[in-house]
């Protein structure tokens, strides 16, 4: 072959190389810029498909059901924006919102001092109700008395004016909110006697409850009246413990339910804040048995 043929090819080889080495900058620069997008996407609430909107609140069981209802309905005004709502507990709500793995947190105690950096905003408030086996005909316990018996102070039931029988008591775990307002509000510093039957959730309790004549828990006053059996609220302190005695402060056994963030919601999730504190949301929360708001 002769030496103009061989220049030939080795030009054609060489731009042939060059060409290939555009391309695959060209899909370098496509794969950057798909990364970039992603990691964007990690910062802000995730689009599904239809153009839709996603996010996650987690935390509460106590708060749990309620903010369900009120994701219900605002998918009815807002079918673009999709809300998942998990429980976990409030400490396992603040975690997930400092991890980044929940958008907001639901918590049913206040925020401690190590927490004090996050946003958080009330969106009702709940009486914590002292609850029995209806058929039990104990039916008003004062402060010092409740304390008793979640110290084990006091045992029996015919302590207390009731039948000769030994209290079964049941608490929340560790890291409940509910667990954490009735500490604050009832124990005065003391511990819950570790022989107490712990569950994980207000149903578990209300449903031990009911099924167990001599047994005695705290759950959210909203849930006294949900559920196939029945159970009976206490009096504390010569008060009934209802809706209307929380709102006028005679009842003393009440929480703050918060929403908590890493910053200032904005966009979707500060929409649905705005619809949970508007006239509406806090109507539905009243018929669900909350206190609206601050």
């Amino acid at each position: 072959m002769s030496r103009l043929g061989l220049l030939g090819r080795g030009l054609k080889s060489l731009a042939s190389f060059f060409a290939c080495f555009r391309l695959f900058a060209f899909c370098f620069r496509l794969v950057a810029l798909a990364l970039a997008l992603t990691a964007l996407l990690c910062f802000l609430p995730a689009c599904v498909g239809g153009g839709a909107v996603a996010f996650v609140i987690a935390g509460s069981t106590s708060v749990q059901p309620y903010v369900e209802v009120l994701a219900e309905e605002y998918a009815v005004l807002r079918p673009d924006i999709m809300i998942d709502v998990q429980g976990g507990g409030s400490t396992a709500g603040i975690t997930a919102v400092e991890s980044g793995t929940a958008d907001v947190g639901m918590s049913s105690r206040n925020l401690k001092e190590t927490e004090q950096h996050l946003w958080s905003v009330e969106i009702a408030k709940d009486g914590l109700a002292i609850i029995v086996h209806p058929g039990n005909p104990v039916g008003d316990l004062t402060l010092e008395q409740l304390r008793g018996i979640y110290t084990a102070d006091i045992s029996n039931w015919s302590q207390l004016g009731g039948p000769n029988a030994r209290i079964h008591v049941i608490a929340r775990e560790e890291g409940s909110g509910t667990r954490s307002a009735f500490e604050d509000m009832v124990m005065g510093g003391r511990r819950i006697d570790p022989r107490a039957i712990v569950q994980d959730s207000n149903g578990s309790v209300r449903q031990l409850v009911a099924d167990d004549m001599y047994s005695i828990g705290f759950i959210s006053l909203g849930l006294v009246g949900i559920g196939q059996s029945p159970v009976k609220a206490l009096w504390i302190g010569g008060v009934e413990a209802s809706q209307e005695n929380v709102n006028n402060g005679s009842y003393s056994l009440f929480r703050s339910f918060l929403f908590i963030a890493r910053n200032e919601p904005v966009g979707p999730i500060k929409q649905f804040i705005d619809y949970i504190q508007s006239p509406d949301g806090q109507q539905l929360l009243a018929e669900e048995g909350l206190v609206p708001g601050g």
